[in-house]
Formats: structure tokens, C-alpha cells, sequence
């Protein structure tokens, strides 16, 4: 195990696992709670481009993906901060609901990009529960 800073968060949704990974890995869906614009296939070796805005379009290559259990994507072009990080989703059936326990590590450092980014984490996924939840959508220029 490395110090190297690494980001976690657990939540429950209380919808269905397949719905959950629906929203995690369908473009047309994470548009609704994350990026600007998006494109990809959830298949290993596949590119997503996530767009956040000039100058924020970023690319990141499937790495894991097993249907309705897990999503893994490692940035391949974005900012030096986030390059060849791994961000990921591992679902799971808890007490009829969907546990997602997120991660994204392989930061460089602590720095204020690494800060910043985990607590846009935590409130983008609070916005994806209460998408899935409340088909509550935040406009993309709200979110974090």
C-alpha cells in the first residue's frame, strides 16, 4: 500500500444496481449529473471524452467494466493533475438498495486540485443520487 492521497466515498441509492451502472456508464445519462457533454462505450479498451468546457475536454480509457458491478476509467488526456488517475464505481446490493463505493486514486499529491476535486466528487455524487432518486437534475452550471 502507497501514501499516495486517494479519494473514497460510499452511498446508498435506493434503486436497482442496473440503473445505477446505467447512469454511471451511459453517456446520455452522465450528462445529467456530471459533464457537459459525453461520449463512450462501456467496454474495456474503449474511450470516453468527458467535456466540462474550453478547455476541460478530457479523455479517459476504460479499464474495468463488469455489468452492473463495476466501472473503472483511467485518464489518458486532461490536466497534469488527473492524468493517469483511476476513477472507478463498484456496486453492490445492500438492504435493497445500490451501494456505490467510489474511488479515485493514483493522485500525485495532496494538492489543492486533489482537495477540490474530492469534495466536487462528494457533491456530484449526492447530485447523482438525487437523480436517480428524485429525477432531480442540477443544471451543469450549478454543479461542482
Amino acid at each position: 500500500m502507497t501514501n499516495d492521497p486517494a479519494i473514497y466515498h460510499d452511498l446508498s441509492i435506493n434503486v436497482p444496481k442496473s440503473i445505477v451502472f446505467e447512469a454511471l456508464t451511459n453517456p446520455a445519462l452522465l450528462v445529467k449529473w456530471w459533464p457537459y457533454k459525453c461520449t463512450g462505450i462501456p467496454k474495456v479498451g474503449e474511450l470516453y471524452n468527458l467535456f466540462f468546457g474550453d478547455p476541460y475536454d478530457w479523455y479517459g480509457e476504460v479499464i474495468e467494466c463488469k455489468d452492473d458491478t463495476l466501472f473503472k476509467i483511467k485518464m489518458t488526456l486532461s490536466d497534469d493533475d488527473w492524468n493517469d488517475t483511476i476513477f472507478g464505481f463498484e456496486l453492490s446490493d445492500e438492504d435493497n438498495k445500490t451501494l456505490i463505493r467510489f474511488s479515485h486514486i493514483g493522485w500525485k499529491s495532496c494538492n489543492s486540485e486533489f482537495r477540490n476535486t474530492s469534495f466536487c466528487w462528494a457533491m456530484l455524487l449526492k447530485g447523482l443520487k438525487n437523480y436517480l432518486e428524485n429525477n432531480v437534475i442540477i443544471p451543469f452550471e450549478q454543479r461542482e
